[in-house]
């Protein structure tokens, strides 16, 4: 690509950049050879155990807890030796107290895999020994220096925030009695504590940390050999190529590359230096201000974890975590993150309407089907990935492993194609070359998992206090308290939650702190308030909003990075960025209510296409609403028409439900003397309040009305209601495996309220054309006064920064 030298204008390189906001040591040559070889042996350890290759020889199968438990000796050896006590202390030597806490807390968790068959024989008992007429608890002095060892690591790589949280559960754990009566709890002694959260299968060593095994380092290390294969400079010019040939041409090809970069990456920050450095200072170039320049990168490279295939392995995670398949998981997401990446390309679009930006020079762009002809081994390794996980439906380890020796081969064989097509004849040098390559890809993949890894074993540690403790329960009274029963102030506190853990956790910690609280939370609550939120929904909601946190103010790492590059001010550019992020967020609060954009329910094709196009011009149309432009500046009334089309595209349920109610209320006593029964088929909801220790329990139980030769004794619905003085509805019993029984009713329940379903309502969708009517209302007004001379554009620059 025949893009200037930007190094006249001091720009950074990529590299200096990402040292900027990493707090690892600038390791000396001594300290790299080691640092690197066990980054070497800690990626070729996770090759090995994904490989059949254990399976094949029978030799070092290594799986479960001991797998997991030497993935973190790995992970707490490398935080102690590349990150300092004091954050962004760059010396070139490691202390002996760092090379000894290395030392301590590898063997610490080397222990649980060493001793795992004594761990397991005894059943939670821990060891003691007698040492000189006294008993010394080894076992619960090791898991003890464990836990603090590992809270250590996770403030240095990570930073203090998800420390804090660790110790608030900690604390929680064994202080419980002492906690207020809604939330207490019996409390865990020291050596209970030690041994349940370090020397088990359940916290540190639990599920969390079991993904990021199983899959999270795989995609990290695969993300980064694509670096190493150029694949990030090949979706570069492959952008350029595509769309700088257009108005704002440069923003566009901004987006484009950091969406297709960050579905691998996973890393937001490493996603805006490594396009950024080229797309920002082109985008400044023609004409857009610095703080907007900054802001569309910033918004781009967030948002890349959203993309299917890969998802910065999030994907892989959520499906672990909701018991469903990974297909499932990337077909849910599929539609909410293309409208979203497509929406910002439209706004990047309106930003050049409004500005009045001129394309790319046609000198500094690249020809398209050269550009493309000349990295399609890139693409490669992705095809054979998706090829395996949708096509073949293999699982996630096996499919990474094949798509990174794909990966491995290209690497390797690079070098000699291009000195082979440059007609020399030094192949060796040139296969010494691929293969100095791949040693710097696997030990990039292992220095970036470092960090992750350290924050997914610490919040096994809040996984393993709300198991143990019981809080879950607990925590659906807190939560029911906060929001008043009402599940939409419930979704509110959840997404502050999201963003403001995100400042201070990455991504996918973020996502399992949260999930792991209030996901099944807010399922329930949902249900309570007779929404019927899908977990999957639940769980992208978390996810999305999670994201958010990188482009948030104050902390806002990612604009920094980009404001690095821009020269523009990185909190400005991070409202900005906010301000254009606005698309992303309301995406979750339209498919925790519509599910069918996550294709939930949906088995057609054509209706599949139809909500995606419904949803991208109601994304479309959000933009031009935030943005207030569409053709030209948008009059309030187009505003305010906006809205309703927006709603009524994203929900159309809302306008239909009000014209056509789709319940009908009715008599619990016609329930209870059996004069009741719906047709065969139709659904009967139940509104349910439960007295349980932590306060009233609210809930809702849907039964579909059986066929007449199963009714049961105890009437279609298999129980019996009783009426007390007062007036309420109780269970007072129900028939053994009948439907009350086998949807979770149970003895003295109380009947609040009973709904019957309606039948031979019209399809929400007709309010479609209504929508779509509006917003063609729209575009006909503001193009007749595009046609007359519109609105005057900004002055190109004039809200530089």
């Amino acid at each position: 690509m025949n893009i200037p030298d930007h190094s006249s204008t001091n720009e950074p390189d990529a590299s200096a950049l990402l040292e900027q906001f990493e707090a690892g040591r600038t390791t000396g040559p001594a300290l790299g050879v080691v640092i690197g070889a066990i980054c070497i042996v800690w990626t070729l350890f996770q090759i090995w155990i994904a490989s059949p290759f254990p399976f094949m020889f029978g030799i070092g199968i290594i799986s479960g807890v001991p797998a997991r438990a030497v993935h973190v000796t790995f992970a707490l050896v490398l935080a102690f030796l590349i990150f300092p006590a004091r954050a962004h202390h760059r010396e070139r030597t490691i202390p002996w107290y760092d090379v000894a806490l290395a030392i301590a807390a590898g063997f610490c968790s080397a222990y649980v895999f060493l001793a795992y068959d004594g761990l397991v024989a005894r059943q939670g008992i821990l060891l003691e020994l007698e040492i000189a007429g006294l008993t010394v608890p080894i076992e619960a002095l090791i898991g003890g220096a464990g836990i603090v060892l590992l809270l250590e690591a996770t403030r240095r790589a990570i930073g203090i925030p998800l420390v804090i949280v660790c110790l608030v559960f900690l604390a929680y754990s064994i202080f419980g009695q002492q906690m207020p009566t809604l939330i207490s709890h019996k409390g865990l002694s020291l050596e209970r504590l030690t041994g349940y959260q370090w020397l088990g299968g359940e916290a540190v060593f639990g599920i969390p940390i079991s993904v990021s095994v199983s899959f999270v380092f795989l995609f990290v290390f695969f993300g980064a050999m694509l670096d190493r294969a150029g694949a990030g400079k090949y979706f570069l010019d492959l952008s350029f190529a595509l769309v700088g040939r257009y108005r704002g041409g440069p923003a566009k090809s901004a987006i484009l590359a950091s969406g297709m970069n960050g579905m691998v990456s996973g890393s937001s920050i490493a996603n805006v230096v490594t396009t950024g450095i080229f797309t920002i200072p082109v985008m400044r170039r023609t004409g857009l201000p610095a703080v907007k320049a900054g802001a569309i990168e910033v918004s781009a490279s967030t948002n890349g974890q959203l993309m299917p295939p890969v998802m910065g392995a999030a994907a892989f995670v959520i499906a672990e975590f909701v018991g469903i398949s990974y297909f499932e998981v990337i077909s849910a997401a599929f539609i909410p993150a293309v409208i979203s990446y497509i929406g910002l390309i439209y706004i990047s679009h309106l930003e050049a309407l409004k500005l009045n930006l001129k394309p790319m020079p046609e000198s500094e762009i690249p020809p398209l089907w050269k550009t493309f002809r000349g990295g399609v081994h890139n693409l490669l390794p992705l095809v054979v990935l998706v090829y395996l996980l949708i096509v073949q439906r293999w699982g996630p380890a096996t499919s990474i492993f094949y798509a990174i020796l794909v990966l491995f081969a290209i690497v390797l064989l690079r070098p000699v194609v291009t000195e082979v097509r440059a007609g020399g004849r030094r192949y060796i040098p040139a296969l010494l070359h691929g293969a100095n390559e791949c040693v710097a890809g696997m030990i990039a993949g292992a220095r970036n998992m470092v960090g992750i890894a350290v924050a997914i074993a610490a919040a096994g540690i809040i996984v393993g206090a709300v198991s143990s403790t019981g809080l879950a329960n607990a925590l659906a009274g807190i939560m029911e308290t906060l929001a008043g029963g009402n599940v939409y102030i419930l979704l509110g506190l959840t997404a502050v939650l999201c963003i403001v853990l995100g400042m201070g956790l990455p991504t996918t910690v973020n996502y399992l702190v949260v999930a792991t609280l209030l996901a099944g939370v807010l399922v329930e609550l949902g249900g309570a308030a007779g929404l019927v939120l899908p977990l999957i929904a639940v769980h992208l909601y978390v996810l999305f909003f999670g994201l958010l946190a990188d482009s948030t103010p104050p902390v806002c790492l990612a604009a920094f990075a980009a404001s690095a590059i821009s020269r523009a001010s990185p909190m400005a550019t991070g409202v900005q960025a906010f301000l254009y992020d606005i698309r992303t967020a309301i995406l979750p609060v339209v498919f925790i209510f519509n599910p069918t954009i996550l294709l939930i329910g949906v088995d057609n094709v054509f209706y599949a296409v139809m909500v995606f196009v419904v949803s991208l011009l109601a994304i479309l149309a959000f933009a031009s609403l935030t943005q207030n432009w569409m053709l030209v500046r948008n009059r309030l009334w187009e505003s305010l028409v906006l809205v309703v089309a927006i709603v009524a595209l994203f929900r159309p349920g809302i306008f239909m439900d009000r014209i056509y109610p789709p319940w009908e209320p009715v008599d619990p006593a016609v329930i209870a003397d059996g004069t009741f029964a719906a047709e065969p088929g139709r659904v009967v909801r139940f509104h349910v309040t439960r007295e349980t220790a932590y306060g009233d329990r609210f809930k809702l139980f849907a039964m579909v009305t059986p066929e007449p030769s199963r009714l049961q004794m105890q009437g279609p619905y298999g129980m019996t209601l009783e009426q007390e003085p007062d007036g309420r509805w109780i269970v007072r019993s129900f028939q053994f495996d009948g439907p009350a029984e086998q949807i979770g009713v149970d003895f003295d329940d109380v009947v609040t309220a009973v709904e019957a379903q309606k039948t031979g309502l019209p399809p929400k969708e007709l309010v479609y054309p209504f929508g779509l009517a509006l917003l063609a209302v729209v575009w006909w007004s503001q193009r007749r006064r595009a046609r007359r001379g519109g609105e005057p554009a900004l002055e190109q620059g004039g809200e530089a920064a």
